[in-house]
């Protein structure tokens, strides 16, 4: 496995957590006080899952789960928090602890994704949920009582089921891990009532000892996910929340679908996530997609149950390349090799941000993630939060509710306006955006000479429109000459000449400002009056049909008392790719064999009824088709190659690699 760098994050050790627990709280790179893993442990995790090494603060997560203390574990997504509830249950089992581990997940096709992986691995693993049918759940019941299942999956609903931690009890539960454990706190991007329930699981289970685990958390919502879970001197592990491998970029929105198609180019065969805010825009975009070429469907909560799992089976079968989709896909995808994620509208939170950016590059190797924005997003935001609140506040009105539940209501519709707020600051800087992130999640940022690498600023694709200053007067005083009684489209008509039968019927190409910016593009000329927007020169009213109008600050502007940067779209790029060196030393990777490898991996996962993925990740895959082995031996100390695995698939992988 490769090793991630140290997290930059200075966390205070034994800082003061919610509802007065006192925690030891450590970062990646530092000693958490977990103590030393036993060898036999790294020989589980060579022997399972073929890693001779640890990522920063898994060796203590993992340490913890081991002695049974309780711990609260905040790694990004694709920094191995699921190695840290898994290994325990094998270690344990070692030592002559028969009772069971159990671990809350939220999805379905989450829980049978990691347990397909785990048993492909040789790992005694099990999940019971509703898609099953009763003879299926029997069987894993019987497995349990034997002894024959290590670590257990379930919902929280069926966790929290009459009876359920009866039948638990009687057996023995060693450990409780609740994955998505940010779902717990009412201050998360993705808070779930259901989740909040897991707060009985202490009075359930008193001497168990529970393990929280999450890729997005802020200070705030790791005290209040401590306090609500009653975790007991939790070891508190938060590792950095950098992203080397990830390449953002955060592009204006001036004609989205020919943006998108620039990006696709780049990722042409690859597996690339594409966000959409409403159903309609998945609908239209992937069809779009189709006509164009590209292997696409849409994914939102509006499709049947039946339609959702054939897209999400694709996708995960790599037998389709593209997903639009709203946030409703993501949470239960465990495809390691997503190349892109595009949004094609801001999200409403640098958490949501974080969390679904982090769907790339989980193998570790480089991947994109592209955002396009605009002001007309956050109206977007703004108008559903303002309606799902008026709705809210009525039914609670509705039931009799007493001013506690409002005041917590107005509290809510106030954080969510403030993670908005934050959302908009970053899309809208020019601050590296790997700094950006570190720091929005309460982590210090170490500069790197040359800044990141790996983003647009950093990367100096940031481009500022030639003289904006002037063209920000031109539409300034586009504005008020029409009478500040129009919207960004027609304004823009007007600043660039266009000979429309409105604008004639109005009389507006007699005015000054007629043809001004003649020759511009209609959409760039939109994105500068929403950045105009956002500098404040222009506010955009409310109601049904909003107009721009003209503030002091633009007047201001107006009169060439100030500056005013403007960004410009990008120009095209080429796709950035990490070195052979970077990724396998001094080994070059030969593109022919790495595919014929793919094609095997998909023509064994078919057969089996598994996603590639659980055969053998990318990474995997191009270190075999680098370094070319040619014996079971060479072939074992490829990364990513466990016992099971070697025993089980080596002779055919080597059989693929040595005959050409």
């Amino acid at each position: 496995m490769r090793m991630d760098p140290p997290a930059s994050a200075q966390d205070a050790p034994g800082i003061a957590l919610a509802g007065g627990a006192a925690g030891t709280i450590a970062v990646a790179g530092a000693a958490a006080g977990a103590g030393a893993l036993d060898p036999l442990v790294m020989e589980d995790v060579r022997r399972v899952w073929g890693f001779d090494c640890l990522r920063p603060l898994q060796a203590e997560a993992i340490a913890a789960g081991i002695a049974g203390r309780d711990s609260l574990v905040v790694l990004p997504t694709g920094g191995g928090k699921s190695l840290c509830y898994q290994v325990p249950p094998l270690a344990a089992a070692r030592m002559g602890d028969v009772r069971i581990d159990v671990c809350v997940s939220p999805l379905i096709a989450l829980m049978k994704d990691q347990v397909d992986g785990l048993r492909t691995n040789g790992y005694p693993a099990a999940a019971l949920h509703s898609g099953m049918g009763a003879d299926e759940r029997d069987a894993v019941r019987r497995a349990v009582r034997a002894g024959e299942v290590r670590l257990l999956f379930v919902s929280p609903e069926r966790l929290l089921a009459p009876g359920f931690d009866a039948w638990l009890g009687s057996i023995g539960v060693r450990a409780i891990a609740i994955d998505e454990a940010h779902c717990v706190s009412q201050w998360g991007h993705d808070f779930r009532p259901e989740y909040r329930q897991l707060a009985r699981l202490r009075a359930a289970f008193p001497r168990v000892s529970i393990h929280a685990c999450t890729a997005t958390a802020t200070p705030r919502v790791r005290q209040d996910i401590v306090a609500q879970l009653e975790l007991r001197d939790p070891l508190v592990l938060v590792g950095s929340f950098d992203r080397p491998n990830l390449v953002y970029r955060v592009e204006p929105r001036v004609d989205g679908r020919r943006q998108l198609l620039e990006v696709l180019s780049r990722h042409r065969g690859d597996a690339v996530i594409v966000y959409c805010l409403s159903r309609k825009d998945t609908e239209g975009l992937a069809e779009f997609l189709r006509k164009d070429g590209f292997q696409a469907a849409c994914y939102h909560a509006g499709l049947a149950p039946e339609e959702r799992h054939r897209v999400q089976e694709a996708f995960a079968e790599e037998r389709l390349d593209v997903v639009v989709a709203t946030v409703a896909f993501g949470m239960g995808i465990d495809r390691s090799n997503v190349r892109a994620v595009v949004h094609m509208t801001m999200p409403k939170s640098v958490e949501h941000y974080q969390q679904e950016t982090g769907r790339a590059g989980r193998d570790g190797l480089e991947s994109e993630c592209v955002l396009f924005h605009s002001y007309a997003d956050v109206v977007k935001w703004q108008s559903i939060s303002e309606s799902s609140g008026a709705e809210a506040r009525d039914r609670l009105e509705a039931s009799g509710a007493d001013g506690d539940a409002i005041a917590s209501l107005d509290d809510s519709l106030a954080q969510g306006r403030a993670h908005l707020d934050a959302m908009q600051r970053m899309a809208g800087s020019a601050v590296c955006r790997h700094r950006w992130i570190v720091e929005h999640f309460g982590q210090a940022w170490t500069p790197r000479e040359g800044g990141c690498g790996a983003c647009d600023v950093c990367l100096g694709e940031v481009r500022m429109l030639p003289d904006s200053t002037t063209v920000a007067r031109k539409l300034l005083s586009a504005v008020v000459r029409t009478g500040q009684r129009y919207g960004a489209a027609y304004v823009a008509d007007v600043a660039r000449g266009a000979e429309t039968e409105e604008v004639a019927r109005r009389g507006h190409a007699s005015l000054p400002t007629y043809g001004a910016l003649r020759g511009e593009d209609r959409n760039v000329l939109v994105n500068c009056m929403f950045q105009l927007v956002e500098h404040g020169l222009l506010e955009r009213t409310d109601g049904e049909h909003p107009v721009l109008v003209i503030t002091p600050e633009g007047l201001r502007s107006l009169r060439g008392e100030v500056e005013v940067p403007l960004r410009a779209p990008p120009r095209g790029r080429g796709r950035r790719h990490a070195t052979a060196r970077e990724v396998h030393g001094a080994h070059e990777v030969d593109t022919a064999l790495f595919e014929r490898l793919r094609a095997l991996r998909r023509e064994l996962a078919s057969q089996r009824g598994v996603p590639p993925y659980v055969i053998f990740s990318d990474a995997t895959l191009l270190e075999m088709a680098a370094r070319k082995p040619s014996t079971l031996e060479e072939l074992a100390s490829v990364k990513g190659v466990g016992e099971r695995k070697l025993a089980d698939l080596g002779e055919t992988f080597l059989a693929a690699i040595t005959t050409g």
